[in-house]
């Protein structure tokens, strides 16, 4: 998933190279990594969204970026992790430097 989470990525697919079904895989990644694939996945594009708006990216092009079809729905999903919008985080980043 690190290597691949700007793309659409199947859990079915995923667990059947794995060799397992997908209700085994969903079990055996929440025991490995104390999440579902769905919210890890989730939050390695939020994190990367991020490091991209950190680096002056706008939230439109970060959210292709990190593989989101929607603008709106990343900047929902950014909103509700970080408590702030893109925008309104990129600006607070800013001024932290300055």
């Amino acid at each position: 998933m690190e290597k691949y989470f700007s793309e659409k990525i199947e859990l079915d697919r995923i667990a059947s190279s794995a060799f397992m079904s997908r209700f085994h895989y969903v079990r055996i990644f929440k025991m490995v990594y104390g999440t579902s694939p769905r919210q890890y996945l989730k939050n390695l594009r939020l994190n990367k969204g991020k490091e991209l708006l950190k680096n002056g990216l706008s939230a439109s092009q970060a959210c292709v970026e990190v593989g989101y079809d929607s603008l709106p729905t990343f900047c929902n999903a950014f909103k509700k992790a970080t408590g702030y919008s893109p925008i309104a985080y990129q600006n607070l980043y800013k001024s932290n430097l300055e």
